[in-house]
C-alpha cells in the first residue's frame, strides 16, 4: 500500500456512519490521520452495548490516541430526525461538513417469502433513504465552500445472479442488501450528476474487491476469521474511501468502482486482485 501523504484532509470536516467498527471505523480513523476532523456515528455508543466488538468511544479514542480530532454522535440513522440531529451535532463540533462517508448498512440474510415486511423497510431506511437524507442535507454546506466529497460504501451483492436457468439454486437471503447496494449505486451516479454544474463536488461509491474480513463478516460466517487469507484488509477499503475523497472531483466524480480497482488505478496500489480487477463489476461500474 503507497503511502498517504498525511494531509490530503487538513481542515475538512467529515461524516462517518457506521464507524463503530469494520470497514467505518477504518475509514475514520484513516481520515483523522489524514488531517480530518471526524465525527463518527453508528448506534453503538458503548463498549458491551452491542453483541459484536467495537463502539464509537473506541473509535474516537483511537484517534485522538494517536493525534487526531474526532468526536462521536450516537444515532439511529434509520430516521429523517435522527439523520438532520447528527447533521446539526456535526456542525455544532466543527462547522461546515465537506466530507460525508455513508457506510453504515443493515442486513438480515432471510429468503424473501420469509422476509419481516418492518424488517425489510429498516433496512432500506438504512442503506438508502440516509444515505439520501444525509447527502441533502450536507450538500448546501458544499455548495457554499466550491467542494465536497459523498463517498457510498456499496457491495459485491449489488451484482444480480443473471437471468435463469439457474444451476445454482441455493437460497442465501441476501436479496435486500442487494437490492438495495444497486439503489445505493444508481443514486451515487444520479446524484453526481446533478451536482456536476457546481464543480469540486464528488458523488461516488466503492465496494471491496474481496470480502473484508470484520466481526461482521466472521459472525455472518462470509469468511472464516479475522485473519482470512481470502479477504482484503480493512485498510484497501479505508485508502480506497480516502482516494474518492481527496482526489480532484472532475477524477472520481460519479464513479462507482471498487477498492483494489480504484487503488491500483491512481497508483496506490501495484497490484490488484478480485472484483473490478480480475472479474468484472456492477452495471453501474462500468459506465
Amino acid at each position: 500500500m503507497a503511502e498517504t501523504q498525511g494531509a490530503r484532509l487538513k481542515g475538512r470536516v467529515a461524516i462517518v456512519t457506521g464507524a463503530s467498527r469494520g470497514i467505518g471505523q477504518a475509514i475514520a480513523e484513516l481520515m483523522a490521520h489524514e488531517g480530518a476532523r471526524v465525527v463518527c456515528v453508528a448506534r453503538t455508543a458503548n463498549e458491551g452495548d452491542h453483541q459484536l466488538a467495537g463502539s464509537l468511544a473506541s473509535t474516537v479514542a483511537a484517534i485522538r490516541s494517536a493525534g487526531g480530532e474526532a468526536t462521536a454522535v450516537a444515532a439511529d440513522i434509520s430516521t429523517e430526525a435522527e439523520c438532520l440531529r447528527l447533521v446539526e451535532a456535526a456542525r455544532a463540533a466543527y462547522g461546515r461538513v465537506d466530507t460525508l462517508v455513508n457506510n453504515a448498512a443493515l442486513n438480515y440474510y432471510i429468503p424473501t417469502t420469509d422476509y419481516p415486511t418492518n424488517r425489510w423497510i429498516k433496512a432500506f431506511a438504512i442503506n438508502v433513504h440516509a444515505p439520501f437524507i444525509l447527502s441533502k442535507a450536507v450538500l448546501p454546506d458544499m455548495i457554499a465552500a466550491g467542494r465536497g466529497a459523498i463517498v457510498n460504501i456499496s457491495s459485491g451483492s449489488a451484482i444480480g445472479p443473471g437471468r435463469g436457468p439457474y444451476a445454482d439454486q441455493t437460497v442465501r437471503g441476501g436479496v435486500m442488501y442487494g437490492a438495495s447496494k444497486a439503489a445505493l449505486e444508481r443514486f451515487t451516479q444520479g446524484l453526481a450528476q446533478e451536482v456536476a454544474h457546481h464543480g469540486g463536488i464528488a458523488v461516488s461509491c466503492v465496494s471491496p474487491s474481496q470480502v473484508v474480513p470484520t466481526a461482521g463478516t466472521v459472525y455472518h460466517k462470509l469468511v472464516k476469521s479475522l485473519d482470512d487469507p481470502n479477504g482484503e484488509p480493512p485498510s484497501m477499503m479505508a485508502n480506497a474511501a480516502l482516494l474518492l475523497a481527496s482526489e480532484p472531483a472532475e477524477k472520481v466524480n460519479g464513479r462507482v468502482t471498487y477498492s483494489q480497482q480504484i487503488l491500483k488505478e491512481f497508483g496506490w496500489i501495484e497490484t490488484g486482485t478480485g472484483r473490478g480487477v480480475d472479474t468484472r463489476g456492477s452495471g453501474y461500474s462500468q459506465i
